[in-house]
């Protein structure tokens, strides 16, 4: 059996039904919970955290990455930095990444021209 999203193999028993189409675990995840990156509550809850724990523990490897790569070119669109993060990083990883960040107020996105470039806050 297959995922109608992503097309990968699902095993027996293991997919998920989701208004008639047959999903994966991750897939039925990201249909469920998608990324957000206007969410004032999760801005709040980023910045007491960091206040708590200090800048050091908030951000993971793909975040550093992330943020390395946006200091490094002064921002870039989302496919160049899918691009550049290399493979085995989905779009779907890079939405809840760049959310993350978001929250915490180190990256946004900005409009340049009629291009939509990510960058450092």
């Amino acid at each position: 059996m297959r995922c109608d999203q992503c097309r990968t193999e699902i095993p027996v028993g293991e997919e998920r039904q989701h208004l008639g189409r047959c999903l994966c675990e991750d897939c039925y995840m990201d249909v469920l919970s998608p990324a957000r990156t206007c969410d004032p509550w999760a801005i709040h809850s980023a910045r007491t955290f960091e206040n708590l724990m200090g800048r050091q523990g908030m951000v993971t490897d793909l975040q550093r990455k992330i943020l390395g790569i946006l200091d490094r070119t002064g921002g870039v669109e989302r496919h160049d930095l899918l691009q550049q993060l290399g493979e085995g990083i989905t779009d779907q990883d890079l939405a809840r990444e760049f959310s993350a960040l978001r929250h915490m107020e180190k990256v946004r996105a900005e409009k340049r021209q009629d291009r939509v470039f990510l960058r450092l806050w």
